[in-house]
């Protein structure tokens, strides 16, 4: 199970490493707002399921995005749950209807908000794999 969590936490942190990349580049086209969303959506699901590889080391059973964020907030893995269920809600609405000037507000959030909670969770799991 530890090698299956280095294994999720590595695709994680190279995931993010390419939304950081998408976000890098002025969105001057539609294209380029659609390729960090996709690639958004992309890192939140190793996200969450980096989580709750490491809920089940620690002995806690989750089934969904939603009660691992709430089990991961509880056990301190990530500081601000309100906002992980916002970035999950967001992450929801883009891979089901695609509105334009939502996908630009999203855009945006990830950009400003968003991108700051998956370092964080980066750096947490960082330290937890190194332990």
């Amino acid at each position: 199970m530890r090698e299956r969590i280095v294994e999720r936490f590595n695709d994680f942190k190279n995931a993010l490493q390419r939304l950081e990349e998408g976000i890098n580049f002025e969105p001057s086209n539609e294209i380029v707002i659609d390729g960090v969303i996709q690639r958004f959506e992309f890192t939140f699901e190793l996200a969450w399921k980096l989580l709750k590889d490491i809920l089940e080391y620690e002995g806690i059973e989750v089934k969904s995005p939603r009660s691992a964020i709430k089990e991961s907030y509880k056990a301190g893995l990530v500081s601000d749950g309100e906002a992980w269920i916002d970035m999950m809600i967001d992450r929801n609405k883009t891979s089901h209807v695609y509105d334009e000037k939502e996908a630009k507000a999203i855009y945006n959030k990830i950009k400003s908000f968003y991108m700051g909670l998956l370092k964080e969770l980066k750096d947490y799991a960082e330290r937890y794999v190194r332990e």
